[in-house]
């Protein structure tokens, strides 16, 4: 059996603790204005400099693989059922042993630090008073120890070498750190052609110029809302989880990549020996590549293509989701990039998927509202979840099968 089952309406979460389901502060009055996961990017344009902003909202070349990880979601049209009683449905989902009160949790990105004040700690707090996962990208600025005692909902994700050493040392921290579940992303064999950085003047660590300054200057709330109160209250920040420990700005410093071209299933074997948690596989597209995952012990994979960051013209993963499901035996099917409404969330569940996660827009809404944010994020899209389930005409997600969709651009006759 896979290890996500959708649950009973009587099943109960587990509450995060007292302390994290107290609100950091008023929700700011732009969430107002935020009705959709879409509407916080142009927010955010305003309020994060232009070449942070470039780095986060932008994909690989020419951004094809972006705009096709949207596009793919209108072929699929709904066949809805009539007069079904979902009036007691529910979207509690069980995913390696924890039940969720919903199937999409935030999906690691790097350099949320950058955009958000203390944005991996916001994600992990808010993911744990929502009771959603929150993964934690290796690329962070944030200690994997100090998130983990914010968020016990979060994951960890790593960026590794084809070096056994590395890999020993960060599995031995990420389990002393108490995580449950480590992601391996293995989608990034060398570094993107991220023209979009260049062009937005954007660097890790960044460089300082005039050019940064006067992209903080006109971002006034970013400057003194983010990065002076970071520095203020906690120092200049440093990427923490990943190679030499540099600070986010440096005019010399670099960020070691390591030879992560070099990294294979033997290391993926040699993981699974040394990590007693959930061990995903994060930047799968290929079944093949399923199959091996699972004959190698892997817990989980996540079909994702970097949200169009890394390989341009990569597919699109809801395409390669039947696939993919169909190699993968017991293993747990996640699926991220793209996802951006609560019918998207469905459609990839009927295709197979267990769960999905979704990055870019929590972010956002880290960066405008913080924690009350985020919050307001994962509701909207659970409050379209719980909608669409009553106007698909189930009760369960389980229920949720691929007879409730047809090619949108087909007559069935």
């Amino acid at each position: 059996m896979p290890a996500t089952t959708p649950e009973s309406p009587d099943a109960l979460s587990t509450p995060a603790p007292a302390a994290m389901r107290q609100p950091d502060r008023a929700p700011p009055r732009i969430l107002r204005r935020m009705l959709a996961l879409d509407d916080f990017e142009d927010a955010a344009r305003r309020y994060i400099p232009r070449p942070i902003f470039g780095y986060v909202s932008g994909g690989a070349e020419t951004n094809a693989s972006m705009r096709q990880n949207r596009d793919v979601w209108d072929e699929l049209a709904f066949v809805p059922k009539a007069l079904v009683d979902s009036s007691r449905r529910t979207q509690k989902t069980t995913l390696f042993g924890h039940t969720y009160d919903a199937p999409f949790g935030i999906a690691p990105m790097g350099g949320t630090a950058m955009a958000a004040y203390q944005g991996d700690l916001v994600l992990a707090r808010a993911a744990a008073q929502a009771n959603v996962p929150m993964i934690l990208s290796g690329a962070s600025l944030t200690p994997l120890e100090q998130v983990r005692q914010h968020g016990p909902t979060a994951w960890f994700q790593a960026y590794l070498p084809g070096d056994t050493a590395t890999i020993t040392a960060l599995v031995d921290r990420v389990a002393r750190a108490g995580y449950d579940t480590l992601v391996l992303t293995v989608d990034v064999q060398v570094a993107a052609n991220r023209e979009n950085n260049v062009r937005s003047g954007f660097n890790t660590p960044l460089r300082p110029s005039l050019r940064l300054a006067w992209d903080g200057l006109i971002r006034p709330r970013w400057l003194l809302g983010m990065f002076a109160r970071t520095l203020l209250l906690h120092g200049m920040p440093h990427f923490e989880n990943m190679g030499p420990r540099v600070p986010l700005l440096s005019r010399t410093g670099e960020r070691g990549r390591g030879n992560r071209d070099e990294l294979s299933w033997h290391h993926v074997e040699l993981m699974r020996r040394l990590w007693k948690g959930r061990l995903v596989l994060k930047g799968v597209l290929d079944k093949n590549d399923a199959r091996i995952a699972r004959d190698s012990g892997v817990d989980g994979i996540i079909v994702s293509n970097h949200g169009g960051r890394q390989l341009d013209g990569a597919v699109a993963p809801l395409r390669v989701l039947p696939g993919i499901v169909s190699q993968a035996g017991d293993m747990t099917v996640m699926l991220d990039s793209g996802v951006r409404r609560g019918t998207d969330v469905l459609k990839a569940l009927a295709l197979g998927a267990h769960f999905v996660f979704v990055g870019r827009p929590f972010l956002y809404a880290a960066a405008l509202g913080g924690v009350p944010g985020v919050r307001h994020a994962i509701r909207l899209l659970s409050e379209e979840i719980d909608r669409d389930m009553a106007l698909v005409g189930i009760a369960r997600l389980a229920d949720m099968r691929r007879h409730l969709l047809m090619n949108a651009n087909s007559f069935d006759g």
